[in-house]
Parts: C-alpha cells; structure tokens; sequence
C-alpha cells in the first residue's frame, strides 16, 4: 500500500482552519488537522512544500516510522509550525489505519476506558451577574461542569468574554487588535465571581477558570489561595510555562488544582511539571503535539505521576482534532475532562462527523476511524482570511501575556 496524494486545503468557515487529507491506492483516505491559530499559512506552506514531497509513495501504515522521519529527519526538531503538521498527517494516518481495519479508532488504541467522555463549557459575561446567568444556561442544557470567566472592572476588553453575541472571541481582526490589563484589579475581582458562580450552581457543577498566562507565579499562587474556598476542578494556565520549575511557587502555596499546556508542542515542553508533579492536568493537545502517536507518550508519561488529561478543545482546531481527541479521551486510562466549544453551522457543514453530544458528555461514534471528514467543495466556498489574535498591554504600554 502506498500514499499516492496528499492534499492541503485552507478554508475558513467561520474561521481558518488547515486540513491534510491522505490519499491511498488501497482507496482508504484519511484528515488530519494542520491549524495554527493566527499562523495557518505557516503550516500549510510547510505541509506542501516540506512534508507532501517526501510522504508520497510511502507505506501510510507505517506511522512509527513516519512521524520520526519526520520528527528528526528534519534536525530542527519541535516549533508549533512543525509540530502541528506532523499532527496533521499522524492523524490522518492513524485515521486510514483504523479504516482499513474496520473500527473506531479507539477499539485500534486499545479499546473503551470509559464509557462517555465528561466535557466543559465555556461560561461568560461582561459582568458577573451576566456570567453567573450565562452558567445557568450552561447547566440547563446539560452540561456538569463550566469554565467560569467575565469582564473586569475598568478594563475594555478582557479574555475569555465574547462580544457581538459571539460564542467565542476568534482571530478575527486583519491585524492584532491592542487590549489593556491590570493585573491588580483582576486578582480582585475573579474571587469575588467564583463567590456568586458556586453560590447559583450548587456543589455539583465543576468549575473551571483560564487565567492565560497573565500572572507571574506568586501573584498566580495568591489567586489559588483565594479560589479554594470554591473547589475549582482547575486554575488553567497561571503562568508562562517556558520556566517549568518556576511551577513549584505555585504548588507550594495553593492546593487549587493546576492545568497548563494548550500550548506545549512536545514531551519537552511538561517533563519537568509531570514528573514533579507541579501540575495535575496536561493540557498539551492531539492538534498541536505531534499527533496521536505522540500525545500517547505524554499521556503515558502523566500516568506515570498521577496527572490527567485535559485536552484544549476550542474552536480554533476544527472538528478533525475534536474527533480525533474524543476516540483518545474514551481511551486513554487517565483521563480528566474534554474541553467543549461548539463549532459554528458552517464549520460542522465542511467537516462532517459522528461525534455528538448529551447530558454533559461527549461520545466519538463508531464510524470506522475517527468519524470526521472534509467536504473538499464546501470547503472552497470558504477562502482564507488573514485573521490575528490581540495582544496585551499592560496600562503603561507594556506589551503582556494574551
């Protein structure tokens, strides 16, 4: 058997998103998921220009092989951009393999952990009586456990709360858009949020929160200590991770659970916090990290010291990486939770899947591989729109953390 076509489609329903799909003589194809939110032209160009020359004519079930062939055949080893089309293809293949033998991915992985896989939702306001009102929607549609995040006082715009009624803040600016911050005036008021959030919702609900990064670590050690009265499920992202050890302030100061990594493209990037045990879930995910193949090393790793899964799931990774995750997440033994960001109608349009949703759970499917694909001529009615980020500085004009 051999890979006879690779083809590398952009398009934006909604937003950018870059799929690979691998073509086989055998007739089996598979997707795989490229985005790179805010550089998906980065990815796109390596893909073509980089990795389709070199793939076409090889055995596409040798995925072990392939992705060290394309791991440290290249020498610059790790980066986002490559990181990110290693995954595309991985998943692609490991989505042709499960094909070719007829099952869902996860009965190739090693068959059913669990039943149903627990996902959270994003609740928001521009206030926190907006937020609080937002999580009570959440919890009547079904969901057990939401991601809790409003507006600051005195600060125009702030992560995590949409504007226009949109369900998620995209990339949606031709050149990043410029947010101010204060960090002092947030410390004070997110306590203050989880106060009213865990008053409504009862003790049932799991809370969560995103700090992204913005603190350093002692001001994220306050903000633990000051979130444990409510139980958070976790604190994501408290500070820049590049500094592994600098996790331990954290840790040493507040039992509020910790969850980092939506950013992390390798091993590398969470040795060190997996096995000190500075974190208690893995953030790192399928889309970003390489792929299955090497998500399953990390995965196999937190095990090892008693930390969790927690994959990011937002929007700006299609529906490929949420199927892809899903047949992960029914699997993999140490599971945490499943971040859940509905798409937009557009975007479930070009990437037909059997995943769905109910009571707070997510389920794959069990159509052979992993239940997504790409409408190739919907998706051409979807050009790429250059789209950025914003970024964030702080009220002296210091570029920040977003």
């Amino acid at each position: 058997m051999k890979i006879t076509a690779i083809k590398v489609i952009v398009c934006s329903p909604g937003r950018n998103f870059v799929t690979a799909k691998v073509e086989t003589d055998a007739g089996a194809h598979g997707v795989g998921d490229g985005t790179l939110n805010g550089r998906e032209l980065a990815v796109a160009a390596y893909l073509r220009d980089h990795v389709v020359p070199c793939l076409i004519g090889r055995d596409p079930r040798r995925i072990e092989d392939i992705w060290h062939y394309l791991y440290r055949g290249a020498y610059w080893r790790r980066g986002p951009v490559t990181m990110a089309a290693i995954a595309a293809i991985d998943v692609a293949l490991w989505d042709i393999k499960a094909k070719l033998a007829g099952m869902p991915l996860y009965q190739l992985l090693g068959g059913r952990s669990r039943d149903r896989v627990l996902v959270y939702a994003h609740g928001h306001g521009a206030d926190i009586d907006e937020a609080v009102d937002d999580a009570l929607r959440l919890r009547e549609r079904g969901y057990r456990a939401i991601r809790g995040q409003c507006g600051i006082p005195g600060l125009a715009r702030t992560y995590g709360v949409p504007v226009d009624g949109k369900d998620y803040e995209p990339a949606d600016a031709p050149l990043p858009a410029e947010h101010a911050w204060n960090t002092g005036r947030y410390l004070e008021h997110v306590p203050k949020l989880f106060e009213r959030l865990r008053s409504g919702l009862g003790p049932e609900v799991a809370l969560l929160h995103d700090v992204h990064h913005r603190l350093t670590p002692n001001e994220a050690a306050q903000l633990g200590r000051a979130l444990e009265p409510f139980r958070l499920f976790w604190m994501e992202d408290p500070a820049p991770a590049e500094n592994q050890a600098a996790f331990r302030r954290i840790r040493e100061m507040t039992t509020t659970p910790i969850a980092v990594g939506e950013v992390f493209n390798s091993i590398h990037d969470c040795h060190q916090l997996i096995a000190e045990q500075l974190i208690d879930y893995v953030r790192a995910n399928i889309g970003h990290s390489g792929g299955i193949t090497h998500m399953r090393r990390i995965a196999h790793l937190a095990e090892l010291h008693h930390v969790r899964t927690g994959f990011h799931g937002a929007t700006d990774l299609s529906p490929v990486t949420m199927g892809a995750a899903l047949h992960f997440d029914l699997w993999v033994p140490n599971f945490g939770i499943q971040e859940h960001m509905p798409h937009s109608a557009e975007t479930d349009v070009v990437f037909p899947h059997a995943y769905r949703f109910a009571d707070g759970y997510m389920t794959p499917g069990e159509a052979p591989g992993h239940g997504v694909d790409i409408d190739e001529s919907l998706a051409a009615k979807f050009p790429y729109r250059r789209a950025y980020l914003p970024v964030n500085r702080l009220e002296d004009g210091t570029l920040w953390h977003w």
